[in-house]
């Protein structure tokens, strides 16, 4: 099952966690945004257990989207450890990002 993370949750769930976390940056409004959102859930399902999967809404949380630099959505980062492990903008492949979180997960 897929996260929702924002501003209070995002250092302990995100941040802290012992696991890769992929963080979906959207907004309703966004249509690219809603094509990600079925292969954001299905990531979530195939990698349960193994990493978190989750969204944040950049208008809902806009410093944690500035402090990353969120200039264009959706971008989908993962964070392993605190860090940006990998990052992507734009519409993906489920594919591609499977691929970089199993990487992720090494």
């Amino acid at each position: 099952m897929e996260c929702v993370f924002t501003t209070a949750n995002f250092e302990t769930d995100v941040l802290r966690s012992d696991k890769p976390v992929l963080v979906d940056f959207y907004a309703d409004w966004c249509g690219p945004c809603k094509m990600m959102a079925p292969v954001v859930e299905e990531l979530a399902a195939d990698f349960d257990g193994r990493a978190k999967v989750g969204k944040l809404n950049v208008d809902h949380s806009p410093e944690i989207a500035e402090k990353y630099g969120i200039m264009s959505i959706p971008t989908l980062l993962i964070i392993r450890g605190g860090d940006v492990f990998y990052k992507a903008i734009g519409v993906q492949s489920k594919q591609v990002i499977a691929d970089a979180l199993e990487k992720a997960l090494m």
